[in-house]
């Protein structure tokens, strides 16, 4: 099978669909893999890494759908990437079509066979693809939520662990005999939920 790898359009999106490794898989079995050149500097994979294991660097994104037959994404389609897509598409990436009725009706309309990572279920009904995302989401929820805590972004300018409270007479620097005379005790917050994302930011806040 050909397998396309193009480069994210998204605004802020630095992710990509295959690593390096993921490409030197495919092609042991057989495959070919295009590349849209750049695909991976947002993760810090560079067009080497992807020859190296095997991929051939494509030019364009126009290119890469024009040669393959299976499309890995992680974003769903934006309208200017419609025009790339042709009928008998396979397209792998995040769709969340519930959310979006006008990918829904062109994904039909072209009749792309898309699979939506988020809906891809194991035996046990877990989903494989979209629980790292969801905990990376938890872990980043701690680090958002510590970041705004700072006066420069409107916070109180206060730590999430806490902080050493000194005394007037505490040494600069303490030493075992002579300790701060207090200790503010770290802020108190509330997680909702229990699913993956959830427990995740209780792992990161707790650590």
């Amino acid at each position: 099978m050909e397998i396309g790898l193009p480069r994210e359009i998204e605004r802020h999106e630095y992710r990509v669909g295959l690593t390096p490794r993921c490409v030197r898989a495919y092609v042991n079995h057989g495959h070919k893999v295009f590349v849209q050149s750049g695909a991976g500097a947002g993760s810090s994979f560079t067009d080497e890494m992807y020859r190296e294991n095997g991929a051939e660097i494509v030019d364009t994104a126009k290119g890469v759908y024009d040669r393959a037959q299976l499309i890995v994404k992680i974003k769903g389609p934006l309208p200017e990437e419609y025009g790339n897509f042709r009928e008998g598409h396979t397209l792998f990436a995040f769709l969340h079509l519930a959310a979006n009725r006008e990918l829904t009706k062109f994904l039909i309309e072209r009749k792309v066979n898309a699979v939506a990572y988020e809906t891809i279920e194991l035996p046990d009904e877990s989903l494989p693809c979209l629980r790292p995302m969801s905990e990376i989401g938890g872990r980043l929820s701690v680090q958002e939520g510590a970041k705004y805590l700072e006066k420069r972004f409107g916070g109180r300018g206060v730590l999430l662990g806490g902080r050493l409270r000194l005394s007037a007479a505490a040494p600069l620097v303490p030493t075992p005999a002579r300790l701060p005379a207090a200790w503010e005790p770290p802020l108190r917050y509330w997680i909702c939920g229990r699913g993956n994302s959830s427990t995740s930011t209780t792992s990161s806040a707790a650590a």
